[in-house]
């Protein structure tokens, strides 16, 4: 989305009054202090893309060097922010001086690294790996978690390189402990925000960690990629997101040929292998303790029926 600096709006003619004029009538909208971009297009952006273009907007204002970093980089790197704050912006300083805080903007400062920079879409930010961290250090070990799980999933970087960044130099960082605990529980296989909430909820409740993408095989076949596994309770869990579904969708289908396939699946896992499965939406994700109570039950009941099987 194109950017309008004070500057340049004075420039091609723009007064102050026409631009308070423009602001009212709705054909001019304020991203932040002096800078604007069109009305009916950025009232029409989600959050994240208003968050991308603030962010955006607050570097070409800056009057010091500096990059996209924390969570103002996600957006660039094409990657999830659930779970972070989006009413600040934050930029890493180059000259090492200390950072500060002002008009929605959070200026750090640090040592950035040569391969901690990497230039998107005609503007610098952080690095994957340095993102990662950085958001270790503002948010909470779930949105951490988020992060990371989707750079691994894609190959952007490996935990052993993650591992070996953070203890080099970032260890000492505020928020050691959180990332200590992410870097515990980071898995590369897990392909979606989703299925990285629910491996954290999975972790918190106190459940045997699941093997994730799962692989069920008929002879040679391979039948289904479960999205988490408990093999020794008898019991997989699957996260069933919109998106998921759009992935699997083939020419042609519909949302609702994918749902009826995917029951399909789901019985011919269960004919192979004997479990049960548990299927998870958003919306469970919003009552944790109930979700966890199905799941015990789940499991209660399956152990039950062997033990009457046996």
């Amino acid at each position: 989305m194109p950017i309008s600096l004070r500057a340049e709006l004075l420039a091609i003619g723009h007064t102050d009054r026409s631009i308070r004029h423009a602001l009212r009538a709705g054909s001019l909208a304020r991203i932040r202090h002096g800078a604007y971009a069109d009305g009916p297009t950025w009232t029409g952006q989600r959050e994240e893309t208003q968050y991308a273009v603030r962010s955006r907007a607050a570097l070409l204002q800056s009057r010091t060097d500096v990059v996209l970093s924390h969570t103002s980089a996600l957006p660039f790197l094409d990657a999830p922010v659930w779970g972070l704050g989006l009413d600040e912006v934050h930029l890493t300083r180059r000259d090492e001086r200390s950072g500060r805080r002002e008009s929605g903007v959070r200026q750090h400062g640090g040592v950035l690294l040569d391969d901690d920079v990497v230039r998107v879409h005609g503007i610098d930010v952080v690095s994957p790996i340095r993102a990662i961290l950085e958001v270790a250090s503002i948010g909470s070990v779930e949105a951490t978690l988020v992060v990371a799980n989707h750079f691994l999933h894609h190959g952007e970087c490996t935990v052993e390189v993650l591992e070996d960044r953070y203890r080099g130099s970032m260890e000492r960082w505020p928020g050691s402990l959180r990332t200590d605990l992410a870097l515990r529980l980071v898995d590369p296989r897990i392909e979606s925000v989703g299925e990285t909430r629910l491996s954290y909820l999975l972790w918190r409740e106190h459940f045997p960690r699941p093997v994730s993408q799962f692989e069920v095989y008929d002879g040679e076949d391979l039948v289904a990629q479960l999205d988490f596994a408990l093999p020794e309770l008898g019991v997989w869990i699957e996260f069933d997101g919109r998106v998921k579904y759009e992935k699997y969708r083939r020419p042609g289908e519909s949302i609702a040929d994918v749902v009826v396939r995917e029951k399909g699946r789901e019985n011919r896992v269960c004919e192979l292998t004997g479990w049960r499965c548990l299927r998870v939406t958003w919306a469970d994700l919003a009552r944790p303790d109930l979700l966890a109570r199905r799941l015990r039950d789940l499991i209660d009941s399956v152990a039950r029926q062997r033990r009457a099987a046996r």
